[in-house]
């Protein structure tokens, strides 16, 4: 273990950060199940409802230093293209 006063400090310190990255962590695994389970369950208005909540929370990890950018960027385009194949979140088509 480290003896000098600043070592103890950063390991204070990147303990504190490990901890509250794991819960956001585990907060995003919680949200982008939720998407895939709705998209399992073929409900476009649900998964598009979980998909606004899983980008939003993705994007703030990012903005946090959680998560890289463009690690939360391929999850939110996979998670964005199966909710936009199922039908949900589309938008509307203009008349011709």
């Amino acid at each position: 273990m480290a003896e000098h006063p600043s070592a103890l400090k950063r390991h204070r310190q990147s303990e504190k950060r490990r901890l509250r990255n794991q819960a956001v962590r585990t907060q995003l695994k919680h949200l982008v199940r939720t998407v895939r389970a709705a998209i399992a369950a073929r409900d476009g208005a649900q998964a598009a409802d979980a998909l606004s909540r899983a980008t939003r929370a993705l994007d703030k990890a990012v903005t946090k230093g959680v998560l890289h950018r463009n690690t939360a960027a391929r999850k939110i385009a996979r998670l964005s293209h199966a909710v936009h194949e199922l039908g949900g979140n589309r938008a509307p088509q203009p008349a011709a």
